[in-house]
């Protein structure tokens, strides 16, 4: 079970409350086991999950030790999991990516708003990233949290890409009177082109067809889509094209490391694990337009003059 705020407690695996006595934990555990084996039609993926939900609340000691935030005796998704990253001191003295916004920023206010709501007027949540609380919130909020660390994570690998690259966060766009989120996660650009990003954790895996993200996970989404409109926004204000739109997912959700989607209005579509993302933008995608030195340039000065963030 991946330390992310969308994942699936082991009550939640197994079907019952997190409150749900001895036997009727039990005895869950017992239909959802004989449901997922494989011998009888069941998915394997679900019947590891079953066997790992199990070990971590079959008994009392373990349950006591995954309820006070411990997961079999080693340590659970914590606070600092989830809660904003202090600055570390760099180890090495390699040029970085120039960067500018706060990588996700807006997500983190979004979710600190939201679990104070949801928590009720004159509740005071002292801690709103403790994993308790977080683990009871319902799946939207904890979806907002889970961007904002996907948003951090990409931030830090793109960051990697040397003084060639320039990167804006959160960047807002006016694609969101179209009820869409009001910004663009990352805009790449160097000289292997000009990349809008988004950084996306639905809890789930995805693939891609036709151009388009699929999957049980999206609840309808057309998360690419909704890329191409923020990318066209900005590009439209700038007067400029992005080569390439990708979406970023963590590594678990995604079949393959790198999966071309063909084009949209001739930038190269893909969905990227999250471990590949830096390598993808500095390798450029494959039919994706690289980018000359004065054409960087240019693009970088238009691009400056327009870019507010959210």
């Amino acid at each position: 079970m991946p330390d992310s705020p969308l994942s699936a407690s082991p009550y939640e695996v197994l079907g019952v409350a997190s409150d749900a006595d001895d036997a009727t934990l039990r005895l869950a555990y017992r239909r959802a086991l004989r449901s997922a084996h494989p011998d009888t039609g069941g998915d394997v993926v679900r019947f590891h999950a079953v066997q790992l939900a199990w070990e971590l609340v079959g008994t009392p000691d373990a349950r006591a030790l995954f309820d006070r935030g411990a997961r079999g005796g080693a340590p659970a998704p914590s606070r600092e999991a989830w809660a904003p990253a202090a600055p570390k001191p760099r180890r090495d003295s390699r040029p970085l990516a120039r960067t500018y916004g706060h990588p996700g920023g807006l997500s983190r206010e979004r979710y600190l708003g939201l679990i104070r709501e949801w928590a009720g007027r004159g509740v005071t949540v002292a801690d709103p990233y403790d994993p308790a609380l977080v683990r009871s919130a319902p799946r939207d909020i904890r979806h907002v949290l889970a961007d904002a660390l996907a948003e951090e994570a990409s931030a830090r690998a793109l960051s990697t890409l040397g003084i060639a690259y320039t990167v804006w966060h959160d960047v807002a766009t006016d694609a969101a009177g179209h009820g869409l989120p009001p910004k663009l996660d990352h805009l790449v650009l160097g000289p292997t082109g000009l990349f809008a990003i988004q950084s996306e954790d639905w809890g789930g895996p995805v693939a891609m067809k036709r151009g388009e993200l699929v999957g049980a996970a999206l609840d309808g989404e057309r998360p690419m889509r909704a890329l191409a409109a923020r990318a066209k926004a900005i590009g439209r204000a700038a007067k400029v094209k992005p080569t390439a739109l990708v979406i970023v997912v963590p590594d678990e959700h995604a079949e393959e490391s790198l999966e071309l989607g063909g084009t949209n209005r001739g930038a190269v579509v893909a969905l990227v694990r999250r471990s590949r993302l830096s390598s993808a933008v500095r390798e450029g995608l494959p039919g994706s337009a690289h980018l000359g030195g004065t054409e960087v340039m240019e693009v970088r000065s238009r691009l400056q003059v327009v870019v507010r963030f959210a």
